[in-house]
């Protein structure tokens, strides 16, 4: 069953100008977006589509032996060859008046540079992150509540059973550590990082203090600061860093972080918030690789402990801030907190189990989080 992403039509428009790579969380469906992408824009797909994990597919790729003729070429997880930039470039090069070339991998792909010449002005890059409520059909209060149940993966989420979900999450975790980190990184204590991997869940909602995780794994400051940003190079996080202005009292350097596999969070009302973020990352992202403007997710949280969850920031101004309940309440103290600060910017408090959406004196919406994440 294929579900039309957000992505198909700007990448379908823009791998006619230039290459198109994807970078996103494994088994988050870029390779069913590809090989739909390839049904739709030639006759044979077969032999349109290489990936690097098969190896007869490898070998082509490193003896640089490429279909002949134009149209469409996938190349899938090429990002793990050492010397993938420069046969992409190459390929480009002398080919791309005739090839539309749409490169694929689950990790960040403008990170993964691993030598060899710049692709600069060659490419447009786009996010592909798990399903949200729109690309599912829009408002609907069940398909909310099964979003926050089997996560946005394609594979649990079209199962819809909770056992399964549960298994493939762990057989995530274990390939993503073992295998994908293993094959990208220069790691020598794999069993450190699949125990922290581990641990993360349990520390959603709280600034992320690398000071404990190291003493927790007994092991240096330096050493979870890079495994957090080897974490994060494969989509299995990200941070979320404060934000601060000259009137508020805010911390500065204290993260959070969230996973692309909300499942994992066991607390409900942090998993409906690791839900949101997700969200409100994919919309970001959209709207970078699309129009071009810079986007940042962030949160408040000043020195008196007031906290609003996201505060969305495009080009450098406010565009929203974001505040989530389980249960429909009225607005909270840190959210009106910075309404008043910032009356111009709009701010709404969404609950997942809230059913009315209205305005406050105060300008803050109050709205059912299935209404407010299907216009994301």
């Amino acid at each position: 069953m294929y579900i039309k992403r957000f992505i198909e039509e700007p990448v379908t428009a823009d791998v006619n100008q230039k290459m198109v790579f994807i970078g996103g969380p494994r088994q988050c469906g870029k390779t069913s977006l590809a090989k739909h992408l390839l049904e739709k824009s030639v006759p044979d797909p077969s032999d349109r589509y290489l990936n690097w994990d098969a190896l007869d597919d490898r070998e082509n790729i490193m003896r640089e032996r490429f279909p002949s003729g134009g149209g469409l070429l996938v190349l899938d997880e090429i990002h793990k060859y050492s010397r993938w930039r420069q046969t992409v470039k190459g390929l480009y090069d002398k080919r791309g008046d005739e090839l539309k070339i749409l490169v694929t991998g689950s990790a960040r792909l403008d990170l993964y540079r691993r030598g060899g010449d710049s692709l600069q002005g060659r490419y447009h890059y786009f996010h592909l992150f798990p399903f949200s409520l729109s690309e599912l059909g829009g408002a609907s209060p069940s398909t909310l509540q099964d979003l926050l149940m089997y996560g946005g993966f394609p594979e649990p989420f079209l199962r819809a059973s909770e056992e399964h979900s549960r298994r493939w999450s762990r057989a995530y975790r274990f390939h993503l550590v073992r295998e994908d980190l293993r094959d990208l990184e220069r790691v020598y204590d794999l069993d450190s990082i699949e125990k922290m991997v581990y641990r993360l869940p349990d520390l959603v909602g709280s600034p992320l203090s690398v000071n404990a995780l190291r003493e927790d794994l007994g092991v240096s400051h330096q050493s979870v600061t890079r495994w957090l940003q080897m974490l994060e190079n494969l989509y299995m996080i990200f941070r979320l860093y404060p934000f601060g202005a000259p009137r508020l009292r805010a911390v500065k350097k204290e993260a959070k972080h969230y996973h692309l596999d909300w499942t994992l969070i066991k607390e409900e009302g942090y998993r409906f918030e690791n839900m949101v973020a997700c969200h409100l990352l994919k919309w970001c992202r959209f709207v970078e690789d699309t129009e071009g403007y810079d986007m940042e997710l962030r949160y408040f949280r000043d020195v008196d402990r007031r906290e609003v969850d996201f505060v969305l920031v495009k080009d450098g101004k406010l565009l929203y801030f974001v505040e989530c309940k389980l249960k429909a309440k009225e607005a909270g103290r840190a959210l009106r907190y910075l309404k008043e600060r910032f009356p111009d910017v709009p701010a709404a408090q969404i609950s997942m189990e809230g059913r009315q959406d209205v305005m406050t004196k105060e300008g803050i919406r109050l709205c059912p989080a299935h209404v407010f994440l299907a216009e994301f």
